[in-house]
């Protein structure tokens, strides 16, 4: 894979950032502890300057570090003994004009430890290395501890690190273990010296050096620049001198090391991120699943047979017969037993009352707890640790809400219970017609017998056949109630059924939605979340 130009960086700590973000609050915090190192001390380093190079000498005891220092600054600035350490904090010379002490406040270098290189008398000797910050670190392998802990902070934070071995100890276990192994993302800012050559003869010094090369390709360091040094004559620090001449002109070394930061994060974060995920979509037949569980949990089933025997109720009120619809008054109407009834036009924030519908059973929540562990696991099915338990924790995150959720939505929805048909008022204007020809029989036939029972002559009227009028009107008034009655109820049935589906189906799609705001929704969040970090992970890789 072709590898990131240095002028990628800053777009690629940007996307490193922009992972952070979308994960927040989703992973351990352990698991993103390096990667926000990364991107803060990037931060700092890319505002602080762009014109300086950071270039830190390391190496253990008696190694000639701070004699290869002095070498390459021309001066005794930093202590030579034969007993180390001299002090736990790094020497810094600089080249250029004196613009660097943001820059070094930041990599903590004390004023007292900080020399300028160039003066008037130099003219322009040391033109070549305009821009560069060198440091000599305290020795790595000091009986101090503070003093190792400060070689680890500089270690991070500089932006070529020149690694300054002697004959003796260069193939020390613990120098390539701890360190030059640790720096095989940082190849590219990565040098390795064998000093003190001096002292060997130059057929030993290729002997030495090329083993050294064998070591450091263990390391993962393979490539990195590889020669011999001194603080004398024979080489001398010239070949050392010439690369970091070469690094200061390219102005790039801060841009690799940090790449070489985002790598190292990258390739850390990669395996958290391998597959891809349906950012959008959750299983319709699991969000199914769950609905029907939130439904029985909510009462749905309740409601619906009770809109079933409200519409029934309702309906023998407006067609059955006068006297029967005054007895029907003095039964409470099935919905509003549940303080459930017609549509209501409050407002969508306006606090509703509870309902009346029982609560859910110990089966019931059961179902809605293995509908939510479900949905949870399908949502994640693939994806690896910890996103399965990331996903199934959003997933359960607002199940304490379902309940009250549930109630405000079967108390807000519309149940299409305040239509009344056209054929109940048809009905209805029949059945009162045939009551009011009943009554009139009934009140001509109690005239008739009153006058009767006085002795009064028999009023006349009119006769159908040989049956008095109001005889046929009284007992076909009620008979025609009765046969109407009798001939609505298959289609009061009918319509209380279509009224039991019609509920249903609303009191469901209710439901649906407070899966989806609060199960379904956290979830998708998650997925976003994973898919947001996922291609932010690819643009921080460099691909």
């Amino acid at each position: 894979m072709k590898a990131s130009p240095p002028s990628d960086v800053p777009e690629r700590v940007n996307a490193l950032r922009r992972l952070l973000r979308a994960v927040d609050g989703h992973l351990p915090e352990q698991r993103l502890a390096a990667a926000r190192t990364v991107v803060d001390h990037a931060g700092e380093r890319l505002r602080l300057s762009g014109e300086h190079c950071v270039v830190a000498l390391a190496g253990a005891t008696g190694s000639g570090k701070s004699s290869l220092f002095n070498a390459l600054t021309r001066l005794q600035l930093s202590p030579v003994g034969v007993r180390r350490p001299t002090t736990g904090v790094a020497h810094a010379c600089v080249w250029g004009p004196d613009n660097s002490g943001e820059l070094l406040d930041w990599l903590g270098v004390p004023p007292s430890r900080r020399f300028r290189r160039e003066s008037a008398l130099d003219g322009d000797d040391e033109r070549t290395l305009r821009g560069l910050i060198l440091l000599d670190l305290p020795d790595f392998d000091s009986v101090e501890q503070s003093h190792r802990v400060e070689v680890d902070r500089l270690l991070s934070l500089v932006d070529l690190v020149v690694w300054v071995l002697d004959p003796q100890k260069y193939a020390d276990r613990v120098v390539h273990t701890q360190y030059l192994a640790q720096f095989s993302e940082h190849r590219d800012v990565t040098v390795v010296v064998l000093n003190q050559a001096d002292r060997l003869q130059p057929a030993d010094v290729t002997r030495c050096v090329d083993d050294l090369k064998r070591l450091l390709v263990a390391d993962g360091l393979d490539g990195v620049p590889v020669f011999a040094t001194s603080a004398v004559e024979r080489p001398g620090a010239l070949p050392l001198r010439e690369l970091l001449e070469s690094t200061v002109a390219k102005r790039q070394a801060a841009l690799l090391r940090i790449g070489g930061d985002v790598d190292g994060v990258v390739a850390d974060l990669a395996p958290l991120f391998e597959p891809e995920a349906a950012e959008h979509t959750v299983d319709r037949e699991t969000v199914e699943t769950l609905t029907g569980a939130l439904a029985a949990a909510g009462g749905v089933p309740v409601v619906a047979d009770a809109a079933r025997r409200a519409y029934t109720h309702r309906a023998v009120g407006a067609v059955g017969w006068p006297v029967s619809r005054w007895l029907r008054r003095l039964r409470p109407d099935p919905l509003r037993r549940l303080r459930l009834g017609d549509a209501k036009e409050s407002d969508e924030k306006e606090p509703i009352a509870a309902t009346s519908v029982p609560p859910a059973a110990p089966a019931e929540r059961a179902a809605v707890g293995l509908a939510l562990r479900a949905l949870g696991e399908r949502a994640g099915a693939g994806l690896p640790d910890p996103w399965p338990a990331v996903i199934l924790a959003a997933a359960r995150s607002r199940a304490d809400d379902l309940p009250d959720a549930l109630d405000t939505a079967i108390a807000r929805a519309d149940l299409g219970m305040d239509r009344r048909p056209l054929w109940w008022r048809l009905v209805g204007g029949l059945q009162w017609l045939v009551a009011l020809a009943a009554l009139v029989g009934l009140l001509w036939l109690a005239v008739r017998y009153v006058f009767f029972a006085l002795g009064l002559p028999e009023l006349p009227g009119p006769h159908v056949g040989r049956v008095p009028l109001a005889t046929v009107l009284l007992v076909g008034g009620l008979v025609a109630g009765l046969l109407v009655s009798i001939v609505a109820r298959p289609l009061i049935r009918f319509g209380a059924r279509r009224a039991q589906a019609r509920v249903q189906n609303r009191l469901r799609t209710a439901v649906k939605e407070v899966a989806r705001d609060l199960v379904v929704a956290p979830v998708r969040e998650v997925l976003h979340a994973y898919a947001d970090a996922r291609s932010a992970l690819h643009t921080a890789s460099g691909r």
